[in-house]
C-alpha cells in the first residue's frame, strides 16, 4: 500500500495524512464482516474541485475513501488506485477513515483565508455508507459547518442521514442546506445486482418523505439511469411516480457514466449478469465514459415530462445566508486535495 508516499516525511508530492498516523482495524461483527478500516489523521479535509469539471460548487469535504455500498458502476473507483487499493472489491472492502474530519474542517473554516463558499459532500464516495454508523464523523462536520453558518449540500444513498436531522434542521435556521438523495430506479431486482450494500430505494424513498415531513427540502438525484436495464418507459414512470409520492421538492436523471476503474467493473459485472447486452454497450460507451448526447436529452426530456406530470421540478437553489470573512491581502483558499467530480 503507498502511505508511505503520502505521509509526512515522503518523497511524494503531497503528504496526505501525518506521519505514523494509519491504523487499521478489522471488526468481526455481522454488520461489517469482510470490511477493513485505515484510520487516518488526514493533513486537509476541504478539496477544490477541478477547474474543469461540469460541477455547480468548487469545494468538497469527503470524510471516507472506498464504500461499502458496493455500487458496480460507482465513478470513484479510480480513486483506490492512489493508494495502491485494489478499485473492485478493495474499493468495496477496504475503507480510508479521515477520524480528524470534524476537528479539521472546523479550524479551516475559521481560516482569514475562507470566504464561506459553498461545499457539497457525497459528491465522491457516500458520507453516510455503513462506517458512519461506527465512527460518527457526519454530527461534528454538520455542527462546524452550522456554528461558521457556511452553506453545504449532502448526496446520499444512506438512510442514516435520518440521525443526524436535528442538526440538518439546527443548520438550515442559519444557511442554505441542499439536501438530495440518489434513486436511480426502484427495480427491487437490479437493486440487489447493482447496489447491495445500499438501503433498498423504497427505504431511500421513505427517507425523502421523512425529511421533507420535519420541513427539510429534499430534492432526488435520479442517478444513475442504467441503459437497457432501467430505462424503459414503464421503469421510467414508476420510479419518478414514487419520487413524487414521497414528496421530493425535485428529480434530476443522470445517465450511468462508465469512468476507468468504474468502467472495467461494471463490464466484468455486465459479462457475468446480462452478457447479451455486452456488445450494445461497447458500441453505446465506444466514444469514452459517457452514453452519446442524443440518448442523455431523450431520458432527460423522459423524466422531465414525467416530472412535470407528477408534479415535481428539476432542481433549484436558494439564496444562501452566511458569515463571510473578509480575505486578507495575499491570502488564498485552502491548499486541499484534488476531488474527482460527479459528473
Amino acid at each position: 500500500m503507498r502511505w508511505e508516499n503520502l505521509t509526512e516525511g515522503s518523497a511524494g508530492p503531497a503528504a496526505l495524512f501525518g506521519a505514523g498516523a494509519v491504523v487499521t482495524r478489522t471488526i468481526d461483527t455481522p454488520e461489517f464482516r469482510g470490511i477493513t478500516f485505515h484510520e487516518v489523521r488526514a493533513k486537509s479535509i476541504v478539496n477544490r474541485v477541478p477547474g474543469a469539471s461540469r460541477m455547480p460548487f468548487e469545494w468538497t469535504v469527503n470524510p471516507y475513501r472506498g464504500c461499502s455500498h458496493a455500487c458496480v458502476y460507482c465513478f470513484a473507483r479510480k480513486t483506490h488506485s492512489y493508494l495502491d487499493l485494489d478499485t473492485g472489491i478493495g474499493f468495496d472492502s477496504q475503507i480510508v477513515v479521515k477520524t480528524n474530519a470534524p476537528e479539521l474542517l472546523r479550524r479551516e473554516l475559521g481560516s482569514p483565508r475562507w470566504t464561506g463558499a459553498h461545499i457539497a459532500m457525497g459528491t465522491n464516495v457516500d458520507c453516510y455508507q455503513r462506517a458512519e454508523g461506527r465512527y460518527r464523523l457526519m454530527p461534528g462536520i454538520v455542527e462546524a459547518l452550522r456554528d461558521r453558518a457556511n452553506p453545504f449540500s449532502i448526496l446520499t444513498k444512506g438512510t442514516l442521514i435520518l440521525r443526524d436531522l436535528p442538526l440538518l434542521r439546527e443548520a438550515a435556521e442559519v444557511t442554505e442546506v441542499g439536501i438530495s438523495v440518489s434513486v436511480g430506479f426502484t427495480d427491487t431486482g437490479l437493486w440487489r445486482t447493482v447496489e447491495p450494500g445500499t438501503p433498498s430505494p423504497a427505504a431511500r424513498l421513505a427517507a425523502v418523505r421523512t425529511l421533507t415531513d420535519a420541513g427539510i427540502e429534499c430534492g432526488v438525484l435520479m442517478a444513475p439511469v442504467i441503459p437497457f436495464l432501467g430505462d424503459s418507459p414503464e421503469q421510467l414512470r414508476a420510479t419518478v411516480r414514487a419520487v413524487a409520492e414521497a414528496g421530493a421538492t425535485s428529480v434530476t436523471p443522470l445517465v450511468l457514466h462508465l469512468r476507468p476503474g468504474a468502467r472495467e467493473w461494471f463490464m466484468a459485472w455486465l459479462g457475468a449478469h446480462h452478457p447479451h447486452l455486452v456488445p450494445r454497450y461497447e458500441r453505446m460507451y465506444a466514444g469514452g465514459s459517457y452514453a452519446p448526447t442524443w440518448y442523455q436529452r431523450r431520458i432527460t426530456r423522459q423524466v422531465h415530462e414525467l416530472a412535470a406530470e407528477f408534479g415535481i421540478g428539476p432542481a433549484r437553489r436558494g439564496e444562501a445566508r452566511r458569515i463571510v470573512t473578509p480575505e486578507r491581502p495575499g491570502d488564498s483558499a485552502p491548499a486541499g486535495a484534488t476531488q474527482l467530480s460527479l459528473l
